[in-house]
């Protein structure tokens, strides 16, 4: 008899406002993320009203995780202290590895027409949180897409898809947290079952339509994010079509202690990652 992943809880995300007051919905993030480890936070935008996001996001720093930023619609720029400059446009994804210390903006590259996508927060071991920062932009072309034998659409983001006839290695695979990151683009009538490692955390959020998860007897609306049991399968299928974001990682089972942008082990590594922005020694 197959066993389904559990449904743990199903979260709706709140309003939230970023940067210089993007307004964005946070899907989860900030008090109780460690049921969600190795992920700290998933924030969603979207919206054709340029005053909702033309202000971007100035110069911030980060310390401590991984920013995964996948854009579906629009176009945004990217600078930092590395001096990369990078530009981020519909199908594109930005995978920055703050680390030890980065300071960059987030630019809409846009006047006018919808801005829509999603950032992902993926923390960092303990032993690599001072390692050296870096950046990646992942042009659209460059992220491999696969279509099942039932007609939906993979985007493979990070990790390997597999549903037991097609795989596929993604755009980005990362050590201790191992994630995988598919968007899933289900037609009416199309079910899926994504095979992930036993262990493995995995979050569901439908960000269009409405599915079917087996096992969990009532159906999943957009804009909701299902956390799952970290053993068995996964099975879902929508009756109108859906969009599905599959993320998936490894925990890391460490503490995790956050202060705004800097994400570490102990309240005395936040403290030391104030100081060193105080003293402009975060990216030295």
């Amino acid at each position: 008899m197959t066993q389904f992943r559990k449904v743990l809880s199903v979260h709706t995300g709140q309003p939230a406002s970023d940067g210089a007051g993007v307004r964005l919905t946070r899907v989860f993030g900030g008090q109780g993320v460690e049921r969600f480890d190795p992920f700290l936070m998933l924030d969603e935008f979207g919206s054709e009203n340029p005053d909702d996001y033309i202000a971007g996001f100035p110069p911030h720093p980060h310390r401590g995780f991984e920013t995964v930023t996948y854009m579906l619609e629009g176009r945004m720029r990217h600078e930092d202290h590395l001096g990369n400059v990078g530009l981020l446009e519909g199908g594109g994804v930005q995978w920055m590895t703050a680390a030890k210390g980065i300071i960059h903006s987030e630019m809409p590259e846009q006047e006018e027409g919808v801005m829509r996508g999603f950032q992902l927060w993926l923390n960092l071991p303990g032993k690599h949180k001072l390692d050296k920062a870096g950046y990646r932009d992942i042009q659209p072309q460059d992220i491999p897409r696969l279509t099942t034998a039932n007609g939906v659409e993979v985007v493979v983001i990070a990790g390997r898809f597999d549903d037991g006839q097609a795989q596929q290695i993604g755009a980005v695979e990362r050590p201790d947290t191992e994630p995988h990151y598919f968007d899933l683009r289900l037609p009416a009538g199309a079910s899926i079952s994504p095979r992930l490692p036993e262990g493995h955390r995995a979050l569901l959020y439908v960000y269009e339509g409405q599915i079917d998860l087996s096992g969990h007897p009532q159906p999943v609306a957009s804009s909701k994010l299902v956390r799952l049991s970290d053993q068995g399968e996964i099975q879902l299928s929508s009756a109108d079509g859906a969009r599905v974001l599959l993320i998936a990682g490894k925990p890391l089972g460490e503490p995790i202690v956050q202060y705004g942008p800097f994400v570490m082990n102990s309240r005395e590594e936040i403290e030391q990652a104030l100081r060193d922005f105080r003293d402009d020694k975060l990216t030295a």
